[in-house]
């Protein structure tokens, strides 16, 4: 009875189901049977009815984003991963049916033979060697490991390898069936270098008013029926929308300034704990940078940074030119910041210096590599006796250096070449000790120094244009949009929305009225990430156009960076030949010529060149050592048609009604100069022969082509 209970209660549901279901089956029985079966809920595509369910894809994307640490789009990785899922599919049966395997030793040498293994530090003896036996017990423990994370990353890579070997096996056979004969050879020659003369007639289009011919849109269909291959669209959606930026205001910008202002002098405030009067030092006065910058929160990382007058803000760069320490400047623009500085230390140093240097890493340095054995001690003691027999030898500095060192200056006697000043202070890759040494030394100082790298002996080779510098804090803040202003963006997106979907008021009409700047998104297909026009990826704004629920018309607002979009979709193309409506500015000209050719053909009529020259009130055209290699007609321009039909045209025979791309022509071929006779056209033949061989290139497209491809992975990724 409890069941029978609840099976009344949800009546109206399951009347609803089975509804849904008859319905579906009126319109097309065959749906029934997939409205019952839960394998199509899994599926994200067919290729020949082989289905690729949602876990291989998915599992597919959660490999190729983590193999690419993340570094890629959502839909980049989509679209890669279902382009490496048909390959297969699409292959594999022509790789079945062609007999092509791979045996597991060719899989597990193209994997050893793989710079990425051969190189892997883990995988070398104490020799620096690649150790087979290493990497094969390394497979063998992954796969035996009680987490198989590893295992399946690898097994994943294995079969990838294998699958690729199978592919360009069956590549190579298609190569290998593909060449051209000597006679193919001597025709491609002739076609290159035998030479046209001829008398034409051109009548050119231009020459029937428009006005006597017009384009139907019935017409437009029928070409688009007739040809449609070239007139096949994909599924796609069109967009109007406007952007409500969020950019700081004028005012926005001044207080920022002020704000900024009010860190340079101290300034009063009261304890919280004790309510007494406290004094806030400015950076005027301040000397701890680090507690400054902490209580006072900069937009800029705390940093002393070190400036020649070139590298200075160009706000600042004269006034700092002539301050002492302690100077305080600003504030001032640069970049997207109002900034404050302070010059903590003056000094005069070259802008580069060229150096050399002998470098002796050690266990625990940021140089150590896996074959670094010494200790610090031990590369001190070294670096020490190095330098007692270089300082005072350059050739024996050059000598030991490219024993010693391991890298690229190893091959130039130690020579490190030119460094800036500008990189040696202020990037976190240098070494400050360093830096100091080479700028803070006179030309030819031989020294030894303790880097965050290890040891080295430094030589300073050469120093240029030494100059008045400085070193500066700065403090900043970012200018940004106020909270106003940003409430002021949101309430004009959200007004105009509603003044079109509440209200009913035209688009356009209201983008008008607020003298908005209205753009277009064309042509957005159902995996798309990008909206012309808005610089961040929008998969949101294009979920919701391909939404089952949304009509042309309806209206959405959407968060942005930096901003607010209200998007109309204005219209929906579905899948097969494209509509009149979208081709006709396309296909006009062509069907105006046609018709336009057909005036022209009429009056194309005379025993003679002259005869029909006369009628049509044209003059004769001549034309000489033409080739179908540059087939162009003299004050006409390329006519690839004509020139073609001439090549293959009886000498002194008149040919009218030759439809080309600018008009209609009538032609005499007054002579066909033969190319000179090569004793073989071997060159020939095999230039035809690699062309027809590169082509192997496009065969998974022309497969793909050639297959039933059933993509609906946009459910997957949201568009319901």
């Amino acid at each position: 009875m409890a069941i029978l209970s609840k099976i009344r209660d949800r009546s109206i549901a399951l009347i609803a189901v089975i509804g849904l279901a008859l319905f579906a089956f009126v319109l097309d029985p065959s749906t029934l049977t997939d409205f019952f079966d839960s394998s199509k809920i899994n599926e994200v595509g067919e290729v020949d009815g082989e289905s690729i369910s949602r876990k291989e894809y998915a599992e597919a994307l959660d490999t190729y984003k983590t193999r690419n640490n993340s570094n890629i789009s959502n839909m980049q990785a989509a679209k890669t991963v279902w382009d490496n899922i048909l390959r297969d599919k699409v292959f594999s049966k022509q790789i079945d049916q062609a007999g092509v395997t791979v045996g597991e030793m060719d899989i597990l040498n193209t994997i050893i033979n793989s710079p990425s293994v051969q190189n892997n530090p883990q995988f070398l003896n104490e020799a620096g060697l690649f150790d087979r036996d290493s990497f094969m017990q390394f497979l063998k423990d992954t796969k035996e490991s009680d987490d198989q994370n590893l295992w399946n990353a690898w097994s994943n890579y294995i079969n990838e390898v294998g699958s690729n070997l199978k592919r360009n096996t069956y590549n190579n056979l298609i190569k290998s069936g593909l060449g051209a004969s000597l006679k193919e050879g001597a025709y491609t020659y002739g076609e290159d270098n035998d030479l046209l003369s001829a008398d034409l007639v051109y009548i050119p289009y231009t020459s029937v008013p428009d006005s006597l011919v017009s384009v139907t849109t019935s017409e437009v269909e029928t070409y688009i029926k007739n040809n449609p291959s070239a007139h096949k669209v994909e599924e796609s959606r069109d967009l109007a929308y406007v952007k409500f930026n969020i950019s700081p205001t004028d005012q926005d910008k001044e207080d920022i300034k002020n704000n900024v202002a009010s860190f340079l002098e101290d300034r009063k405030d009261i304890n919280k704990a004790t309510a007494q009067e406290i004094v806030i030092q400015g950076l005027k006065n301040s000397t701890d940078y680090a507690i400054f910058f902490e209580e006072n929160s900069s937009d800029i990382p705390v940093q002393e940074s070190y400036y020649m007058k070139d590298k200075l803000p160009k706000a600042i760069s004269e006034e700092v030119m002539k301050g002492k320490v302690n100077t305080i400047f600003g504030p001032y623009v640069d970049g997207n910041y109002y900034k404050i500085s302070k010059i903590t230390d003056v000094y005069s140093r070259p802008d580069s210096v060229k150096s050399s240097g002998i470098f002796i890493p050690y266990i625990g340095s940021q140089g150590a590599s896996q074959t670094t054995t010494k200790t610090e001690a031990q590369a001190k003691a070294s670096i020490d006796s190095i330098y007692k027999l270089v300082r005072r030898s350059k050739n024996k500095f050059s000598e030991i250096a490219s024993v010693i060192n391991t890298d690229a200056s190893k091959d130039k006697g130690g020579d490190i070449g030119w460094v800036s000043h500008d990189i040696s202070y202020n990037s976190p890759r240098f070494d400050a000790d360093l830096a100091a040494f080479m700028f803070e030394n006179k030309r030819g100082k031989v020294g030894v120094v303790k880097s965050k790298f290890g040891f080295h002996v430094i030589r300073i080779d050469e120093q240029k244009n030494r100059q008045k510098g400085v070193k500066m804090v700065t403090f900043g803040r970012e200018i940004i949009a106020s909270q106003e202003t940003e409430n002021t963006a949101f309430l004009n997106a959200e007004k105009f929305a509603l003044e079109i979907s509440s209200n009913g008021k035209n688009f356009y009409d209201v983008v008008k009225e607020n003298s908005y700047q209205s753009k277009p998104a064309v042509g957005l297909r159902i995996m798309d990430e990008r909206v012309p026009g808005i610089i961040e990826t929008q998969r949101q704004m294009i979920t919701w156009a391909f939404g089952s629920d949304n009509k042309v018309g309806s209206i959405q607002r959407f968060d942005v960076d930096n901003g607010y979009v209200v998007a109309m979709l204005t219209n929906k193309t579905q899948k097969g030949l494209v509509s009149a409506s979208k081709a006709i500015n396309r296909l006009r000209p062509i069907l105006l010529n046609e018709k336009k050719a057909a005036i022209i053909k009429e009056k194309m009529n005379g025993a003679s060149l002259s005869d029909i020259a006369t009628a049509n009130n044209v003059s004769l055209i001549k034309i000489d050592n033409t080739s179908l290699k540059s087939p162009s007609v003299t004050g006409v321009g390329s006519e690839p048609k004509v020139i073609g039909a001439m090549y293959y045209a009886k000498e002194n025979q008149l040919y009218t009604k030759v439809v080309g791309n600018k008009g209609v022509f009538a032609f005499v071929l007054s002579k066909k100069e033969k190319a000179t006779s090569l004793p073989n056209y071997d060159a020939y033949r095999q230039r035809l022969a690699q062309e027809r061989k590169n082509k192997v290139s496009t065969i998974f497209n022309a497969l793909k082509n050639a297959s039933d491809v059933q993509d609906n992975r946009a459910a997957f990724h949201g568009v319901q």
